[in-house]
């Protein structure tokens, strides 16, 4: 099994196509007091409107033979799994033959007018742009629809909506807390801490031990703002209700206003300091490659990763034996919660003549038992009511966060590219400021909210 390949992408969480100019452009300007004609404009997506219409139909091959659509995957590490899963459908049946573009741009086949016509990707802040913009077709209907766990598909309207559609179905979930190495929790007598007193002190265990107790990498911003950060935000911050009320200030929000970073992260941040001094003493010079050699090789008692990091630390060491827990932010194992992402979903483009068919081949994607198999093999969790238990123990002990929908998208994850969030974290906690820090987001969230106007 395979998560990801350090060597080919600097944040594993990220889909390649994230990276493009054009992505980052279009994820400056997310933005909900945003306008559909400034966001074009803005984006260089002037003619997105006129190119893509926005009603869709289906269609057949002539004669009613053969329809052949394009189904666009590009997760790097699960192309030849969906590979097969294409070859399989397409030798089931004749009706429907499916392509597999694992290589192309969303975002520039949405401003060519040729995009997909169904779509399975990670599900994040630029991609719910297409959403917001009403380019994707209402799924609220389908059948697979409604096997869908809400708390899951409530995750998808938090970063935009259209007019109360369904118009993106999650198919994995992965969920991210602290890995750490079981033989040195029982070797040195610590026990998974369920609060954040205990955490503190199994740190202090280890340490006494002359044992590292986190292996952090702060030579990636990236890992910075998905594991500290966001773990303990998560813990002692609504993310949510935050970002909601935040946008909802327009461009009063900033330094001073009633909701701002200052006020609302200055706890968490206290912790991220506090908890990032138990790193290992290079750890401003060390990548994430180095930390999935480092970590499987017993340099440090705990990491904080997410599931992507597993495959590779399997790969360095596969004798190595990890578990998973939630990070407890607070001393009330209530306030305790995992980090999650829409690691895939599927969506189809109104712009598609081929409705019927992308739609067929949606629903063999959908069978439970061809999604929960893929989650199963991949160290992610199914997003279906009722999901059959999680068999990997490296895992496991995340799965009652998940299946109680004890979980949050990552504060991280809201912030939009043009905010160079995890620079500001590196120099954070490098520089233990996080008060200028936080007085850095105000500002620069406000400078954007006027600009997006």
């Amino acid at each position: 099994m395979e998560l990801t390949d350090p060597l080919r992408r600097t944040d594993p969480t990220a889909e390649p196509w994230q990276t493009s100019i054009a992505a980052g452009r279009l994820a400056q300007l997310a933005s909900p007091s945003l306008s559909r004609r400034s966001l074009f404009k803005a984006a260089g997506l002037g003619a997105i409107a006129t190119v893509v219409p926005l009603s869709g139909c289906s269609a057949s091959g002539a004669g009613g033979g053969v329809t052949t659509i394009r189904f666009e995957e590009t997760k790097v590490e699960v192309v030849g799994y969906f590979g097969k899963l294409v070859a399989d459908f397409n030798q089931q049946q004749s009706g429907v033959q499916v392509t597999h573009d694992s290589t192309s741009s969303l975002i520039a086949q949405f401003v060519r007018g040729t995009p997909p016509d169904l779509d399975c990707d990670n599900y994040n802040l630029t991609t719910s742009l297409f959403v917001a913009r009403g380019v994707l077709t209402d799924l609220a209907d389908l059948p697979e629809a409604k096997l869908i766990d809400p708390n899951v598909q409530a995750l998808v309207d938090q970063y935009g909506s259209y007019r109360g559609q369904t118009s993106v179905l999650p198919y994995s979930i992965t969920a991210a807390g602290v890995v750490y190495n079981t033989d040195l929790f029982e070797q040195h007598g610590v026990q998974v801490p369920t609060t954040w007193s205990q955490m503190i002190e199994a740190c202090e265990t280890f340490k006494s031990k002359g044992v590292t107790p986190i292996y952090s990498t702060f030579k990636d911003p990236w890992t910075i703002q998905q594991g500290l950060f966001d773990y303990i935000s998560g813990g002692v911050v609504n993310v949510a209700d935050f970002y909601q009320q935040l946008k909802a200030q327009g461009t009063a929000a900033g330094p001073g206003s009633p909701v701002n970073f200052q006020s609302t992260f200055k706890p968490a941040v206290a912790k991220i300091l506090q908890l990032a001094e138990y790193s290992n003493p290079d750890a401003a010079s060390r990548t994430y490659a180095d930390g999935n050699t480092a970590f499987a090789n017993g340099k440090a008692a705990m990491y904080m990763q997410g599931p992507w990091a597993i495959g590779e630390i399997a790969k360095a060491n596969p004798q190595a034996k990890v578990g998973t827990f939630a990070l407890p932010a607070t001393d009330n194992p209530a306030d305790t919660r995992v980090r999650v992402n829409l690691d895939l979903a599927l969506w189809i483009p109104t712009s598609t003549t081929k409705k019927e068919a992308a739609t067929r081949f949606l629903s063999y994607l959908m069978q439970p038992d061809v999604m929960n198999t893929y989650n199963a093999d991949n160290l992610a969790f199914s997003p279906v009511k009722n999901a059959p238990a999680v068999k990997d123990q490296r895992i496991a002990g995340l799965e009652p966060y998940v299946r109680a929908a004890r979980f949050y998208q990552g504060a991280g994850t809201y912030m939009p590219n043009v905010i160079p969030l995890g620079n500001y974290l590196q120099g954070m906690v490098l520089m233990k400021d996080g008060d200028a820090t936080l007085r850095s987001l105000d500002s620069d969230w406000h400078r954007l909210a006027k600009r997006s106007v």
